[in-house]
């Protein structure tokens, strides 16, 4: 028989992993039923008329966004403060993360190149690790109270709050970015001679450089929403202003706000494409 005459073999349908897949998908509504519950999730409850009518209203307040020359002039001030406070935040969040990632990382140990490592360093780096937990795992918005009562009103309990916070998040993440990475090279300066700095500028730093810059520009990102966040707790800038605008029932000012936010988070994503592709 030749292989003309050979009937075409037909592709199955059906997908292979199919039982598994529906396991796994009903097991996942079997989890998350009771998580809805707990949390009182009904989003159906939006869309009855009165819900309707009232959001209709809400949405119809934005519309126009308020323009006058004397309120814009307050915003762009503010806007100023509340990208200050970020940038400063996340700039003292960066003096609080490097040092501690420096000690936390494991591949920068000298006493670990021997396979394990030794008992001091070993607690020193779960010391900094629970160090970074705390920082993280406090909001910023409950130090921005704290600070608030420390420092009074204005943008400095902001900046506190960011770097605190921030700083415990990058710290980890940057560690491991850090460990992720390729260690031959920093192992082999270790090993030589150079030290701790030397092995992360020379070894560490130039294969993670990218992905540092981009996660760091993200969290900047993160502090200007945190910093609109925060001045509805007195620490200032933006989200101050939008919070008595609410208050005032003044949908115009807000929108307008609102507008601006989104052309500073705008902003940052494509300082941080621009950074990507500088350090790629």
């Amino acid at each position: 028989m030749t292989a003309a005459a050979l009937p075409a073999r037909t592709a199955t349908t059906r997908d292979p992993a199919w039982l598994p897949r529906l396991f796994w998908t009903g097991a996942a509504l079997v989890l998350l039923w009771p998580l809805l519950v707990a949390t009182e999730f009904k989003p159906w409850v939006m869309f009855e008329p009165e819900s309707l009518k009232v959001s209709g209203q809400f949405i119809a307040s934005f519309f126009p966004p308020a323009h006058g020359a004397d309120f814009l002039w307050m915003v762009a001030q503010e806007t100023w403060r509340t990208v200050a406070m970020a940038t400063a935040g996340v700039t003292l969040a960066l003096l609080i993360a490097v040092p501690l990632t420096l000690l936390s990382t494991r591949g920068l140990s000298i006493s670990a190149l021997s396979g394990r490592m030794a008992r001091g360093p070993f607690w020193l780096r779960q010391l900094v690790r629970w160090t970074l937990i705390v920082l993280r795992s406090i909001p910023e918005l409950v130090w921005a109270l704290v600070f608030v009562r420390v420092v009074g009103l204005g943008p400095t309990a902001g900046v506190l709050a960011i770097a605190l916070t921030y700083g415990g998040m990058l710290g980890k993440v940057y560690g491991e970015i850090l460990e992720s990475g390729e260690t031959h090279a920093t192992e082999a300066l270790l090993r030589n001679g150079a030290g701790r700095v030397q092995a992360f500028f020379y070894g560490l730093l130039p294969a993670s450089a990218a992905e540092l810059t981009s996660y760091t520009v993200y969290r900047w990102e993160c502090a200007i929403r945190s910093s609109v966040i925060l001045g509805f707790v007195g620490a200032g800038g933006l989200g101050q202003q939008m919070d008595n605008s609410m208050k005032m029932f003044n949908g115009g000012e807000v929108a307008t706000m609102l507008l601006v936010f989104m052309a500073l988070v705008a902003l940052a994503d494509r300082v941080s494409a621009w950074l990507r592709k500088v350090l790629a």
